[in-house]
């Protein structure tokens, strides 16, 4: 399933005065990482927003937003706002203002440090003898 690269490019928009932002692909669409957290996102053509798990509620009236069930279970804090909900420049503003107003409210997250397969592990057996063929 491809991402709607229309709002994609709509959201890029929105957030190119921000320096921390990085997008990954994920779950078949895009999410943008803000801060090294996943503030919004798209599946297919709808929305997906991070916000304040106590605001979720209150926001689920707003016209087009449902829960992101995207696992068969509602995620908590997180949303989906259906294309109707974003189709005007506001609307999409207020979205992505929510997203980022959350992900500005968390402590900075930690850099992920990847691990290299075996690194720093002792040589065992065969490899340690240097029987290993290559």
């Amino acid at each position: 399933m491809a991402c709607d690269e229309a709002l994609a490019e709509r959201i890029r928009v929105l957030l190119r005065n921000r320096r921390d932002v990085a997008e990954r692909r994920m779950f078949g669409g895009v999410a943008f990482m803000i801060r090294g957290r996943m503030g919004c996102g798209i599946v297919g053509s709808t929305l997906m927003v991070r916000v304040e798990p106590a605001d979720a509620d209150r926001l689920l009236r707003a016209p087009h937003a449902r829960p992101m069930d995207f696992t068969g279970r509602p995620m908590r804090g997180f949303l989906f706002v259906d294309p109707p909900g974003v189709t005007t420049a506001a609307g999409l503003r207020a979205w992505i203002r929510r997203a980022t107003a959350w992900v500005d409210s968390q402590p900075p997250k930690a850099p992920v440090k990847r691990q290299v397969a075996n690194a720093g592990r002792p040589r065992t057996g065969a490899a340690r003898r240097g029987k290993v063929r290559r």
